[in-house]
């Protein structure tokens, strides 16, 4: 059965240094997050499968999702338990087709149209925004706020997974206000002085204020 996370940590070495995508997986888990997802732009493949591998033992060890952004290659040669897809990336089905029905297919929406396209396609979660104003990501297209996003949440039963500009401060807006599934971050964690206590302070943030039903 394939279980969505409710607070989802992209590991990132290009904001921060002093951090690897290996420490900063023990941290983000140590301090509650239930899903990590290895982001990296640059770098050849063979190190990327070889970080990727390792952090995928230590999820598996520790009782965590771990998810590869984008590299559906990398994804497949360290045996991750799911991609998170672009809208640009690889296309969703045909990332279902090579990784089974078993493993967790994410996608990105910024529209009302790219989430209904990413239903269509097959993908088990809608990674959605940016929420807030966000630096963490260059491509980031316009902030959409708490209530497109709780509008976004009322039109599908897909879990919906928020990021863009989120922290310990909004969080429960995220979470109470628009009804969203979890919380997608990677500033708020990997680029605070403790990691660990970051994450545990929205781990707090996310499951206080989860909606019933």
């Amino acid at each position: 059965m394939k279980t969505i996370g409710r607070l989802h940590v992209l590991t990132d070495t290009a904001l921060q240094s002093r951090f690897t995508h290996l420490e900063l997986t023990e941290m983000a888990i140590s301090g509650g997050a239930d899903t990590i997802q290895l982001r990296q732009k640059t770098g050849s493949t063979r190190e990327l499968i070889k970080t990727a591998t390792e952090m995928r033992r230590l999820c598996a060890k520790k009782g965590a999702t771990f998810i590869v952004n984008d590299r559906i290659d990398v994804a497949i040669a360290s045996e991750a338990d799911g991609v998170h897809l672009g809208q640009d990336d690889f296309p969703i089905p045909l990332a279902r087709k090579l990784l089974g029905k078993d493993r967790i297919i994410g996608g990105s929406a910024a529209t009302l149209e790219e989430m209904e396209n990413c239903i269509r396609e097959g993908a088990d979660y809608v990674g959605f925004g940016p929420i807030y104003p966000t630096g963490s990501k260059d491509d980031a297209g316009p902030v959409s706020g708490i209530d497109f996003l709780k509008r976004i949440v009322l039109t599908t039963s897909l879990p919906v997974v928020a990021i863009g500009g989120i922290d310990e401060n909004n969080a429960s807006h995220v979470m109470m206000g628009a009804g969203a599934h979890g919380i997608a971050v990677i500033s708020a964690v990997c680029c605070r002085d403790y990691p660990q206590e970051a994450a545990r302070e929205l781990h707090d943030a996310v499951h206080e204020n989860v909606l019933p039903g």
